[in-house]
């Protein structure tokens, strides 16, 4: 028989007065004891990172330098024509060899499983075999994502991995990781997998596979109709969108866009599609408050930059798109998409937008001297192979940028390491300078190959 101890107080109506109430004033505190454990626990291998601890990462530090701009630049009047470009097309515009570059790529005495063993030889066998490219380009129809989706390199869930025991390889690196794509992202249906849990997709900016529930077909009059209609433009990481009927349909991200239906005064009421029935998209409402979503263009301005940058620096790195994060390029891509500035999916085709200036064959100096005399801030991308980052000004007279990296190279003999990043951040071009067995000839400076400017 239990009894409450004996230094309790009396009851007292302004005192507790049940049992329940005390299991909740014990679960409030039990929850703060939570907590304040979680933030004795932080890991903070950061803290030992030059850059971060030297360099201001708050994205105001660079953008209130930036002139109050209200241009709007030619390339953000041509977001919709490539947003939209692959429903405007009647076949894929790739050739079959140039869509099959992932069973060209990956070798059978070269390529990981999920247990860190060799993938077998059958493993490739039936990827190829389910792939049913015999049928390429035979459907031909468009449709919308229903969800934040993956795109796959093969048919399957299941990862391809290379050396797990090499430095920068294994987990996160899945080579069949080809792009994550946002929920109601226009799509084109080249073909179907033999099993018909796939399909081989297009987007406008990547080709590969998606499971064939997360998508829906739409009909000419409707996508027509979603091309014509005004775009929301989602401004806010992670705030849940239902439809008008109270159910979830998908969290925002930047980067995404959906077709406006009408305007409140604090909402924005927009179409969404995040089922099928009976193989027919079911088309929803949904309202969308202002504050996470904007249906003009952003200027290139010191607010919008501001908070677009502080948005996407919410996520951490992910290869490919996985668990919904980001990598350098998509980090810039779903960046850009609120101002109207359409960017290709990987890094070097992004490289190539607006106006490029070769970096090859000058020395560090020279770079340094090109860059702070051309490149403008927030407005220019410097690309190395494998990496792109955003320039946004100088610190202590040295060059910053912004971008998501897994993490920095090192080098002690023969042996290769990491330190670990994992996230967006403000840098130097010689990230990792100050860092024990630094990796000179890995760095961002030494390595760059061109720089290119956006908005000309």
């Amino acid at each position: 028989m239990g009894c409450a101890p004996k230094e309790l107080p009396p009851k007292s109506e302004s005192r507790v007065e049940d049992a329940a109430e005390v299991e909740a004033v014990e679960d409030v505190v039990y929850l703060q004891e939570v907590k304040k454990d979680l933030k004795q626990g932080e890991i903070k291998e950061e803290l030992e990172i030059y850059d971060l601890l030297n360099i201001p990462q708050n994205a105001s530090y660079y953008a209130d330098k930036i002139e109050d701009n209200k241009t709007i630049y030619d390339i953000q009047k041509k977001y919709d024509k490539n947003y939209f470009s692959i429903w405007n097309i009647e076949k894929p515009q790739e050739d079959l060899k140039s869509v099959m570059w992932p069973f060209a790529s990956f070798k059978v005495n070269k390529s990981y499983g999920e247990n860190l063993r060799l993938l077998e030889e059958s493993f490739f066998h039936t990827m190829l075999e389910n792939a049913n490219f015999k049928a390429y380009g035979t459907v031909n129809k468009k449709a919308v994502t229903l969800k934040h989706s993956n795109m796959r390199a093969f048919p399957t869930i299941r990862p391809l991995l290379k050396d797990p025991s090499l430095a920068g390889e294994g987990f996160p690196f899945d080579y069949l990781q080809n792009s994550s794509i946002h929920a109601n992202e226009p799509l084109f249906i080249s073909h179907y997998s033999k099993d018909r849990e796939w399909a081989f997709v297009f987007t406008g900016y990547a080709s590969g596979w998606l499971k064939s529930n997360e998508f829906t077909v739409l009909k000419d009059e409707h996508t027509e109709k979603w091309q014509k209609a005004k775009k929301v433009y989602i401004t806010v990481e992670d705030s849940p969108i239902y439809d008008t009927q109270g159910n979830f349909l998908f969290r925002s991200k930047v980067g995404m866009a959906f077709p406006l239906i009408s305007e409140e005064k604090d909402t924005y009421t927009i179409l969404a599609v995040s089922s099928f029935k009976n193989s027919k998209p079911l088309f929803l409402k949904s309202k969308i408050y202002k504050d996470i979503a904007t249906k003009d263009l952003l200027l290139l301005n010191k607010n919008s930059l501001t908070s677009i940058v502080n948005e996407v620096s919410k996520t951490n790195y992910g290869w490919g798109g996985m668990y919904e994060q980001r990598d350098c390029s998509s980090m810039l891509r779903d960046m850009f998409t609120p101002f109207g500035i359409w960017l290709p999916r990987n890094s070097y085709q992004q490289s190539k937008i607006g106006k490029v200036i070769s970096l090859e064959n000058l020395s560090d100096d020279e770079k340094i001297d090109i860059i702070k005399e051309k490149a403008i801030p927030f407005e220019t991308l410097l690309y190395k192979r494998g990496h792109v980052v955003l320039y946004v000004g100088t610190y202590n007279d040295e060059i910053v940028v912004f971008h998501n990296t897994w993490g920095i190279k090192t080098k002690n003999d023969k042996d290769e390491g990491r330190v670990i990043i994992g996230k967006p951040i403000f840098s130097s071009l010689r990230l990792g300078q100050y860092q024990e067995n630094y990796d000179e000839e890995a760095e961002i400076l030494k390595n760059l190959t061109s720089m290119n400017i956006l908005t000309k």
